[in-house]
Order: C-alpha cells, then sequence, then structure tokens
C-alpha cells in the first residue's frame, strides 16, 4: 500500500509545479542565508582565536557554508525541473533525472539537519577550548617583549572589558600566575625576593588582578591589589564586602555569547530544513503523479501521487535486496558453471597418443 497518497487533477498538478517553481527560488534565497550565517559564525570565532585553543571547532561554519553553496544549487535545477514538468512533453525531458534528483535533495536535507543538531552538540568542545584558549592566554600575560605574544596583554585587557568578566572561571585565576613581568619587578626589594623564592617555580605570585578586571559599576575605588588583605585597605573585609571586580570568569562570558549565537543559527538552519523537507516532499508528489500520467496516456486525466509506492517496510526489504543482489554480481566463486565443459566438448572422445619405443 502507497504511503501518503494523493490523487491529483490536472489542474492540481499544474498549481502543484506552479507553487514549487517559487518555493524553490525562495530556498535559494534560504541557501544564501545559510553561506551567510557560516561566514557571520567563522568571523565571530576567528575574532577570538588568541583566547582559544588549537582544537578544530571550525567545522560547524564551514559545514554551514558549504551546506548553503550546495543548497543554491540544488534549488536552482528544482525550479527549472517543476518549471517543465507542468507540461507533461517537457516532463519527458527530465523523468530519468527526478529520482536521482531527490535522492540527492534527500541526502542534502539530511546534511542541512546535520548542521542544526551540530550548532546545539559543539556547546561542551567550545567550552574546553575557550578553557584551554584563556589559560595559555593568561600565561603570557605577561611577555609583552616576546615576539607572537606581545598582543594578548591587550586581547585580554580588551576581553574583560567589553565582557565584563575577571580571569578563566574567576579572579583568583589571577593568584595563581605571574601576571606581572620582571622588568617591572625591584629585585633589589626583600619583599620581591622573598616572594620569588617562596614559589617552587621561581614566580612572582601576589593576591592581585589586572585593571581591566575593575568594575566601572563600584562606588568604591577599585580594590585590585592586596585583595585577600583586610588590613592593606580601610574599612574592608573581603569576604563580607561587595568586591568591586567583576565576579563572572571569562569562560562562561565568552561561553554564554558564543551559545546565544549558535542557539540563534540552529534554531533558524532548523526552520531551513523543515522548508527543505516541504519543498522535497512536494517534488516527490509531482514526479509520481507525473509518472502515472505517462503511464496512462490521457494528459488531461487524474492520477495518483505519493510519497512511497509501497509500505515503509515492504520499501526497505526491496531495497536491501537490491544491494544484496549487486553484491552477488561480484562473486563467482561459487558459480555452478565454472570449469564445467560445455556439450560439444563432452561429444569430442578423448585420443590416446602411443610414443613408439625403441628396441
Amino acid at each position: 500500500m502507497a504511503v501518503g497518497k494523493v490523487t491529483f487533477t490536472k489542474a492540481e498538478r499544474d498549481k502543484l509545479a506552479q507553487v514549487l517553481w517559487l518555493l524553490n527560488w525562495i530556498s535559494v534565497v534560504t541557501g544564501v542565508i545559510l553561506f551567510s550565517l557560516g561566514i557571520f559564525l567563522k568571523v565571530e570565532i576567528q575574532k577570538r582565536r588568541e583566547v582559544m585553543s588549537d582544537q578544530e571547532i571550525l567545522y560547524v561554519p564551514h559545514m554551514l557554508i558549504s551546506t548553503g553553496l550546495v543548497a543554491c544549487c540544488i534549488n536552482f535545477v528544482g525550479g527549472k525541473i517543476c518549471y517543465d514538468c507542468a507540461d507533461s512533453s517537457k516532463f519527458l525531458r527530465w523523468k530519468l533525472m527526478l529520482l536521482p534528483y531527490i535522492v540527492c535533495t534527500f541526502f542534502f536535507t539530511c546534511c542541512v539537519l546535520v548542521g542544526a543538531l551540530m550548532c546545539y552538540s559543539i556547546r561542551s568542545q567550545l567550552e574546553e577550548s575557550l578553557f584551554l584558549g584563556l589559560r595559555n592566554a593568561m600565561r603570557f600575560y605577561k611577555d609583552t617583549d616576546t615576539p607572537g605574544r606581545c598582543f594578548l596583554k591587550r586581547t585580554l585587557d580588551q576581553l574583560q572589558i567589553q565582557f565584563q568578566c575577571c580571569g578563566n572561571g574567576g579572579f583568583r585565576d589571577w593568584f595563581h600566575i605571574q601576571w606581572i613581568s620582571n622588568r617591572y619587578l625591584d629585585m633589589t626589594s626583600s619583599h620581591v625576593m622573598d616572594r620569588l623564592r617562596s614559589n617552587v617555580e621561581g614566580k612572582y605570585l601576589m593576591d592581585g588582578v589586572p585593571f581591566s578586571c575593575c568594575s566601572t559599576f563600584s562606588p568604591r575605588p577599585c580594590i585590585q591589589q592586596h585583595i585577600t588583605n583586610n588590613s592593606a585597605h580601610y574599612s574592608y573585609d573581603h569576604q563580607t564586602e561587595q568586591l568591586n571586580l567583576w565576579r563572572r570568569g571569562c569562560r562562561q562570558a565568552l561561553l554564554d555569547h558564543y551559545t546565544g549565537i549558535l542557539q540563534s543559527i540552529g534554531l533558524t538552519v532548523l526552520l531551513i530544513w523543515l522548508f527543505e523537507l516541504l519543498v522535497l516532499t512536494g517534488v516527490r508528489y509531482l514526479q509520481t503523479a507525473m509518472e502515472n500520467v505517462l503511464r496512462l496516456g490521457d494528459p488531461d486525466s487524474e492520477s495518483d501521487g505519493w510519497i512511497l509506492e509501497n509500505s515503509l517496510a515492504e520499501t526497505a526489504r526491496s531495497n536491501f535486496n537490491i544491494i544484496k543482489n549487486l553484491g552477488k554480481c561480484y562473486q563467482v566463486d561459487n558459480d555452478p558453471n565454472i570449469n564445467v565443459p560445455t556439450a560439444a566438448e563432452q561429444e569430442v572422445p578423448s585420443r590416446r597418443v602411443r610414443i613408439p619405443v625403441d628396441s
């Protein structure tokens, strides 16, 4: 029994072809949208590659870019096919190409769905990339004189000011790294030397943060040095007082930023997938209805269209048998006709050749 069987009159077939022609041209626009979303996401990621690890996370924008280009090509061809299918005589030119076209469009539609799901599944990988990238960038924050790293201080300062964040997971992350260069330390000071000797790796660690961690909404002047020392500041208790520093870590801030972008893109791609699925279903109905018109021989008669000619189980079984038979075509070891003599060979009697022996 056919799945989704619908009967079309000639006027309904013509109307379906015209609507599908219009929808395919709209799908070309959706392909441009997919391409643009991929370019936008790639640019957004490239903006902050300095605070991300080398993990490859650009496969999502690359997937959207390639899918958008394919969408433009496929839907352009689909518009031409649907325009010609309104006439049964022109349909003959596309009859043999329609089924391969529908199969290719089906796989392309699956790729659109995969692209939408990838936008939601990349969060954990993005979080790990931000964690490793921010950790390395903070380590090199002080290397303003090192080629290839001199820009990281400015990058991190701009990042913390723009996203109102501090550190990787919080402001205390700055306590565990040396973020002040040795060139700005007084090596003759006993205080500085004591701090360097107290650390196993010889680093100058302190309970302070860069100026970019200071909150602009605090009425009190920023306390960025000796944060945990209550006696260093007047009327101050770091455990009870609301610190005038950004409390959120930059990893979470960037993750929220990119998650919002990815969720919006994923929702848009999911809507495009539903639209492409609608167009694919309409093209399938048009193909089967026009093929049945050719079988009937009357272009003005009614014809049936369907999504699957048989039930889903029967279709899967027949396709499996086709694949299995194709595999058997290449198996020749068990052929019973191999090494079997023909009838003419069996009729020829064997002859014995006598070799004379010298006495």
